[in-house]
């Protein structure tokens, strides 16, 4: 597995990542409605573009990009999806850990993010502890997801 900072050509296998995972693993915790809301058919390749290139965002790759985390310079860490034939298998912590390194590099001292129902215990194992349980809307569908942190000053 190699991770390696996100190119404009990785698009496409990115966005079918995403709504892949959130259609085939998120929908163990969340309904039809919401992960149809959460990650629609028709997404916009150019808004995609935009956003990645916008922030540190990491690709695992192992023959074809199997996870990908974004991480902006305030310490949030966006997106956070790994591919559904390589859950449990080490590729978010690999993630995970390049975005740690940056955020380091950054002077960062707290990382955060919103995770899903799905995601949390992951982010628990990494050592984020539960702020708060939400509730947040994606067109017209209300979600349950979870402000998460990490205390960042002692790495």
């Amino acid at each position: 597995m190699r991770i390696r900072i996100y190119e404009i050509a990785d698009t496409k296998e990115i966005m079918k990542l995403f709504y892949d995972t959130i259609h085939e693993v998120n929908i163990r915790d969340y309904t039809e409605e919401q992960v149809a809301a959460w990650a629609p058919a028709n997404m916009d390749i150019e808004v995609w573009i935009k956003s990645l290139g916008s922030k540190f965002t990491y690709v695992a790759e192992e023959d074809k990009i199997i996870g990908f985390g974004e991480l902006e310079a305030n310490g949030h860490i966006d997106r956070f999806y790994c591919h559904k034939d390589f859950q449990r298998k080490g590729v978010g912590k690999k993630i995970l850990e390049q975005i740690e390194l940056k955020a380091n590099s950054l002077g960062v001292e707290k990382l955060f993010t919103e995770a899903s129902i799905t995601a949390k215990p992951f982010f628990e194992s990494q050592g984020f502890i539960v702020i708060k349980k939400q509730e947040v809307e994606r067109r017209g569908q209300k979600l349950i997801n979870f402000v998460m942190e990490k205390d960042f000053k002692n790495y």
